[in-house]
């Protein structure tokens, strides 16, 4: 059984827990310390629950807050050496374990299968959860879907999944045209649509969970998200769940 919460999705901030088990793992950590600690009380959890971090990107909304909690509750931290690359420069004292991109590990209970990503940061990834039974798949944090992705999710039990952003509501945004550029290239982020193609270009046949993540509060509201993710897979706009910055999501279980 693997189970997933949310403490928070957005661009202030993004956290989450996956747990398989005796493992609680967070993955990524863009929060400050004492808000991190409240987030994960409200989802039932401490800090010592923890069995490491695992980091997505540099960006400071996935980065943010992991040194400070891993130093402070003496945290493995696992990234790739792109991302470590990019923060080097920092004093930062904390078990540090570089991963491959492409090579599983296993993490007490959990598999882990990271991925690489197009996404503007130096070394990105998404990551695979596994109890060798059930699969988790996250994915955010990337501006084209490539078939590498579209094959490490094909299957999955629970899909978290970007929406960062409805075109016409960022066309008609009062951003800037090279922000606007930006998030809708191929290292940005997903839009509602290119999130809900994917869904009809893998097995979605096992899935339990699907919840839309990483919107954007000024871009995207949740509704449109819910309603194109809906009509991609055939089902209600109820079933979708939504991420939300201020709570995330409770936990979901996967069995």
């Amino acid at each position: 059984m693997i189970r997933f919460a949310s403490l928070g999705s957005g661009s202030a901030g993004n956290s989450l827990l996956v747990e398989g088990g005796d493992t609680c793992l967070m993955l990524d950590c863009g929060f400050g310390l004492r808000e991190t600690v409240a987030r994960l009380q409200r989802l039932g959890r401490q800090p010592s629950d923890l069995a490491g971090i695992l980091v997505t990107h540099e960006h400071s909304d996935h980065l943010g807050g992991v040194f400070r909690l891993a130093r402070k509750y003496a945290l493995p931290v696992w990234m790739t050496h792109g991302t470590w690359f990019s923060c080097r420069d920092a004093e930062i004292e904390i078990d540090l374990r570089i991963i491959d991109s492409h090579r599983p590990m296993v993490i007490g209970d959990l598999e882990v299968q990271p991925f690489p990503v197009p996404h503007d940061a130096r070394e990105p990834v998404q990551y695979v959860f596994s109890d060798s039974v059930h699969r988790l798949g996250i994915l955010t944090d990337i501006g084209e879907i490539t078939q590498h992705v579209r094959d490490l999710l094909s299957g999955c039990d629970g899909l978290v999944l970007e929406c960062n952003h409805d075109a016409k509501m960022l066309s008609n945004s009062s951003y800037p045209a090279s922000l606007k550029r930006r998030i809708a290239g191929r290292h940005g982020h997903l839009e509602n649509s290119d999130a809900a193609e994917l869904l009809t270009r893998i097995d979605c046949s096992r899935l339990q969970h699907l919840v839309a993540a990483h919107l954007s509060e000024r871009n995207n509201l949740p509704e449109l998200a819910a309603d194109v993710l809906a009509h991609a897979l055939g089902c209600d706009a109820s079933w979708i769940g939504v991420a939300t910055p201020d709570a995330g999501f409770d936990w979901r279980k996967i069995a």
